[in-house]
């Protein structure tokens, strides 16, 4: 199977799981099984905004869901019934190195759901803990080479935290970092990976403010022989509605972005109200089909006339 994907790709992530459950729910540690039900509800309602959205004209093969198995109960298998595409998580998680959610057992896994990707969040910084990133590298060369062998696909979501010399060195403003820092980063993260023949399909990655530095992650991801057809894909990082437009703005007209993978930024509010009371569950997946469809226009628009 060659490496890459062909066509448009606007997922809407939630395969949160610690961070979800300690900032949406306020549980600390394994919860209990009403606790589990009670939040994998809320996920079923952030699905039924995507339904919605569908249901409003989002394309059905270029739709995609990223939710986790942990508290995703059915919706992986409702998402392949509505001709969704399906990714989910192989990463543990809440922890600042990748490692295996189910150990040795990762592949029976994801045998069992099937999904059209695998997906991994990495922290890779190249000016991090030398040793830290080789024991992730080792850890995602086994996935990709599973994954490959196996013909499925990778999907590789990419932060790159500054160090605190990086911060120092931008007076300890992120959005210098972002700007000024990040960008080359990452550029450096995504070579470091390929030169350890770790082999992606689907780069998931941060968005930049200039369509150069777009142009310049596009061109690295597609950089070595047998990868013409690697693609890049906008993540929201919880973000304000104005700073995502202006990344995906910067990323849609360049050759090798094809849509993005956004969560928080799409459904935290609304899940919010309906959570507290102030929304009604048909007025909060209204809302997520809202913003979820505003981001496609965005990004359609931008790509259609640039």
């Amino acid at each position: 199977m060659p490496l890459g994907y062909d066509g448009k790709l606007y997922i809407l992530a939630f395969d949160h799981r610690g961070s979800f459950q300690k900032k949406m729910f306020g549980i600390e540690g394994d919860p209990t099984p009403e606790q589990t039900e009670r939040i994998a509800d809320a996920k079923r309602l952030i699905f039924e905004g995507m339904l919605e959205a569908v249901n409003r004209g989002a394309e059905p093969g270029a739709t995609g869901v990223l939710v986790d198995e942990q508290f995703g109960s059915d919706i992986p298998e409702r998402a392949k019934q509505h001709g969704l595409k399906l990714a989910m998580p192989v990463e543990k998680s809440g922890q600042d190195e990748f490692d295996f959610q189910y150990g040795d057992e990762f592949g029976a896994h994801i045998e069992e759901f099937d999904p059209d990707f695998s997906k991994v969040l990495v922290r890779y910084n190249p000016g991090g803990d030398s040793e830290v990133n080789e024991a992730q590298l080792e850890r995602l060369l086994r996935l990709s080479n599973w994954l490959h062998e196996n013909d499925r696909k990778f999907l590789f979501e990419l932060l790159v935290p500054a160090t605190d010399e990086q911060l120092a060195a931008v007076d300890g403003d992120t959005e210098r970092y972002d700007t000024e820092l990040r960008p080359e980063l990452m550029r450096l993260a995504i070579e470091a990976v390929q030169n350890f023949t770790i082999e992606v399909d689907i780069w998931k990655i941060e968005g930049v403010d200039e369509r150069s530095d777009a142009a310049m992650l596009a061109e690295q991801a597609r950089s070595g022989e047998g990868r013409e057809g690697v693609v890049c894909v906008v993540l929201g990082r919880g973000a304000s509605t104005e700073k995502v437009e202006q990344w995906l703005q910067a990323a849609a007209p360049v050759e090798g972005f094809v849509g993005f993978a956004i969560g928080r930024s799409i459904w935290w509010d609304a899940l919010k109200g309906f959570l507290d009371g102030g929304l009604g569950r048909d007025a909060a997946a209204s809302q997520i089909a809202d913003n979820y469809l505003h981001f496609i226009r965005v990004y359609e628009r931008q790509a259609v006339t640039q």
